[in-house]
């Protein structure tokens, strides 16, 4: 499973209330790639999968996601901003997955249930149907919210962190399913802090600092010299910067 054409960014800029914090992004994500993007705290990464997935217009120029629609599109927050009090069932998370077919107020039949079920079981979650959510650990969330993944079958699937906080044996089954994912000609990209992780599992890497370091192969996008541009591009940053003019 593929898009038709890859995703790309033309002199994209995106930011909150005209200021910028990806700047002038140009590239091409070609269908069915395994991208980590990489780099300092506040270097844009999070911005960025927030334009990629729509909830951020550019300031400036544009992104071409290929003629991908929101439904396409699967996205994982960073595990901080899933509100672990909402009284909701193991099952019903995953659900959540079938509702860009099924629809919100759609009928759940059957062949849905046998599917989130299968979605748990894939995770390592057989058996946690009635648990509410607040009862799981950080890596027990991380496994059912991959089980929703999975059950929105998407083209594009876009991880915010998703290994931040959780064993070693949960981020080596959840990395196995995006093997899977690349194997099936999806489209993965991944925020990532974890550098050896990336160098053994992602083939291709964007190193940001709010503009691109570096973007392609692994390994050359992470050589040394790129890390401390990237480094010393964020400790230059002036985060009272006025706001782009271009973008008003």
């Amino acid at each position: 499973m593929t898009a038709a054409t890859g995703i790309t960014f033309l002199d994209a800029t995106l930011g909150y209330d005209r200021r910028p914090a990806v700047h002038h992004l140009s590239g091409r994500i070609e269908p069915g790639a395994l991208l980590a993007v990489v780099g300092p705290n506040g270097a844009g990464k999070s911005t960025l999968l927030k334009g990629l997935v729509g909830a951020l217009k550019p300031l400036q120029g544009r992104i071409d996601t290929g003629g991908l629609t929101c439904q396409d599109i699967a996205y994982l927050p960073q595990a901080a901003d899933i509100d672990r009090s909402f009284p909701i069932s193991v099952f019903d998370l995953v659900s959540a997955g079938r509702w860009r077919t099924a629809g919100l107020f759609g009928g759940f039949g059957s062949a849905d249930k046998a599917a989130a079920q299968e979605a748990l079981m894939a995770v390592g979650l057989g058996g946690f149907n009635n648990r509410p959510i607040g009862s799981l650990s950080g890596g027990q969330l991380q496994r059912a919210l991959f089980a929703r993944l999975l059950l929105q079958d998407a083209k594009l699937i876009l991880l915010d962190e998703p290994f931040t906080a959780i064993d070693t044996k949960t981020s080596a089954d959840l990395l196995a399913l995006i093997r899977r994912w690349h194997g099936e000609r999806r489209t993965v990209i991944a925020v990532l802090h974890d550098m050896d992780m990336v160098r053994e599992h992602f083939p291709e890497t964007l190193l940001l600092a709010r503009e691109a370091i570096a973007w392609g192969k692994t390994g050359e996008a992470l050589r040394p010299e790129n890390l401390l541009s990237a480094r010393r591009m964020i400790e230059a940053h002036d985060p009272h910067a006025v706001p782009c003019a271009q973008a008003a």
